[in-house]
């Protein structure tokens, strides 16, 4: 059996210097050549067992400290250059070992700085969430990344966008599409522009929901996603051909810093403009106000899916023809917020919608039922809340689902105008904005103390909340 090389320069280094040794010093101890020691502490040379023996015998080393490895120091710095503030930045985890093993002070300062820095930004955050809800501007923890560039401006504006409505009406119109939608775009993709639609199996197109072959003029479409899916990404690429001016000058208006931020936010338009396209706004508003916003209806009228039949409620804000001014939210079952939208804006400060009360963490528990809620704000606000599970791409076998919640909402002054109204009794669950934000008192779901108030630890009494506070 063939025995593993023990390399531990620098090791041998910081024990030298915490005893103040020269090398020569150290090496006339352990019979060796200053040059020798000089390539160990360089890990250009391994320790041998006679040095091991040696080292123990006149340092009263831990051998077993010189052959172990800062496992953990290099699995925290993974974790730190995992963040995408830094990922990339180093091709694998040799570099990070190394770090570990020749610096691990230096290693566990960077760990504590990237550890401080995640909780100021949580707490800039909050700060800011807190400064937004006074009506001031506060744009101290704004968005770095490109994608949270894209996210923060588009939740931050209503989610209607005039031009692209007003040439998907039109395109509509022209499409005639009856009951056959689907046949429409792609006679419109072939005759305008000689592309073909095509399904393909999962081993061919393992990893992509669709692409577009330009060579021979193919949009190829996974049979993993469900025919409503397998619809939106047609009405996709017909709308990135035949809107794409309007999209354009939808994209120059959001004013973004950042060439990802529009590829991003280009993609995010073109999403819109297909439910636009599927849905046309007169049509899509004179039925929900007909099936009183009943979002399965509106799915089978328009042969969409219950999140893009909700999806295209946070639209219908068209000047002189508005609808109930809803919002939404998607979260996946670890808790992430994967993307917010409201007709006026998500409601941030009013909303929030990080309560662990909130029905949608609840729908996890009970897959495609629909779980309707009346939600009381401390300052005695209240919203209409409808939360749902929604399924992804079809999964292969042993492969886990990839299942997230949706979330819309209203303000609780429209409960008569929608059917999930009825669904309520006298009372309403009491919820804030985040555990971060609230101050309500007695809590048994408060997962985090509230930023605005001590902790008020008491050794004589205790209350239910692991954060009871002043």
């Amino acid at each position: 059996m063939v025995e593993r090389k023990i390399f531990a320069g620098p090791r041998i280094r910081r024990m030298r210097m915490g005893l103040g040794l020269t090398q020569t010093t150290m090496a006339q101890a352990l019979d060796i050549s200053p040059s020798y020691l000089n390539l160990i502490e360089r890990n250009q040379r391994p320790l041998t067992v006679q040095l091991l023996l040696k080292l123990s015998a006149v340092y009263k080393v831990d051998l077993d400290e010189l052959q172990g490895e800062q496992g953990g120091s290099a699995g925290q710095l993974r974790e730190v250059f995992a963040d995408p503030l830094l990922a990339g930045e180093i091709p694998g985890d040799q570099e990070l070992i190394e770090l570990a093993e020749a610096a691990p002070n230096a290693a566990n300062g960077v760990i504590r700085l990237y550890r401080a820095y995640r909780e100021q930004a949580a707490r800039l955050s909050d700060l800011a969430e807190l400064l937004s809800r006074d009506g001031r501007i506060a744009d101290v923890a704004g968005p770095r990344l490109p994608l949270d560039e894209v996210h923060g401006r588009l939740q931050a504006r209503p989610n209607f966008f005039a031009r692209i409505e007003d040439i998907a009406e039109a395109l509509y119109e022209r499409l005639s599409p009856g009951d056959d939608m689907a046949g429409a775009l792609k006679a419109w993709l072939k005759g305008e522009h000689g592309i073909s639609v095509r399904l393909l199996p999962v081993r061919v197109m393992p990893g992509l929901r669709r692409r577009y072959d330009r060579h021979s003029m193919r949009l190829f479409l996974s049979e993993r996603l469900s025919p409503c899916d397998q619809l939106r990404e047609i009405a996709t690429e017909v709308s990135l051909l035949a809107m794409r001016a309007e999209i354009a000058a939808e994209l120059d208006a959001l004013a973004l810093s950042t060439p990802e931020a529009n590829r991003i936010a280009r993609f995010e338009l073109a999403r819109y403009a297909s439910h636009a396209l599927l849905m046309p706004y007169g049509a899509y508003l004179s039925a929900a106000q007909r099936l009183h916003y009943d979002i399965d209806g509106l799915g089978a009228r328009f042969g969409v899916s219950y999140e893009q039949a909700a999806t295209r409620l946070t639209s219908l804000q068209r000047p002189g023809a508005l609808g109930i001014p809803f919002f939404l939210m998607e979260i996946d079952n670890a808790g992430h917020r994967l993307r917010k939208a409201g007709a006026q804006g998500f409601p941030q400060a009013r909303f929030g919608g990080g309560c662990p009360k909130l029905n949608i963490h609840a729908a996890f528990a009970q897959p495609g039922q629909i779980l309707v809620d009346a939600a009381e704000m401390p300052d005695g606000g209240g919203f209409l809340t409808i939360s749902r599970t929604i399924e992804g791409p079809q999964a292969d076998f042993g492969e886990r689902v990839r299942r997230t919640a949706l979330l819309i909402g209203c303000d609780l002054a429209h409960r008569d105008e929608v059917t999930y109204g009825r669904a309520l009794g006298a009372g309403q669950i009491a919820i804030g904005p985040a555990c971060r934000l609230c101050e309500r008192q007695g809590c048994l779901a408060r997962g985090e103390p509230p930023v605005t108030r001590p902790l008020g630890l008491d050794e004589m009494a205790a209350g239910f909340s692991a954060f009871d506070f002043q």
